[in-house]
């Protein structure tokens, strides 16, 4: 099982799943979000996630002109879980504190849009665009 949540500890969550692989986004609108290269992410089932403390307590952006949106903890500002479609939930790899110690970057997604200055390092797949499976 995978658990985490924001910074404050107002949020937390729990995945009924030990957390393998991971994505790495590069997109503009991920670099804006995090204010780094990207953000990483595991995508679990629904089914395996849940809210633990202060689900009421998360709250979203979604981008006017696209379907992307964020999640965050209004009280310290931490990335947090959300809606990836409609059968799974994305996971910011930093709000993990446990259940993802075997972890690893599978792809590096968008890396046709990514900064000048981020350089990609490691065994992941990398694909111009969005992953396809």
């Amino acid at each position: 099982m995978a658990q985490g949540g924001c910074h404050c500890g107002a949020v937390s969550f729990e995945v009924e799943a030990e957390i393998e692989y991971l994505y790495a986004c590069h997109c503009s609108l991920c670099r804006r979000w995090s204010g780094t290269q990207g953000v990483v992410v595991a995508v679990v089932p629904n089914a395996a996630f849940g809210w633990v403390t202060g689900e009421d307590q998360v709250h979203t952006w979604s981008h006017p002109d696209c379907d992307w949106h964020s999640a965050f903890c209004p009280s310290c500002g931490s990335a947090l879980p959300g809606r990836n479609d409609e059968n799974t939930m994305f996971i910011p790899a930093g709000s993990l504190s446990r259940g993802a110690e075997k972890a690893r970057i599978c792809d590096h997604i968008w890396v046709g849009s990514k900064a000048s200055w981020d350089e990609i390092g490691g065994d992941g797949k990398q694909h111009d665009e969005a992953y396809e499976a």
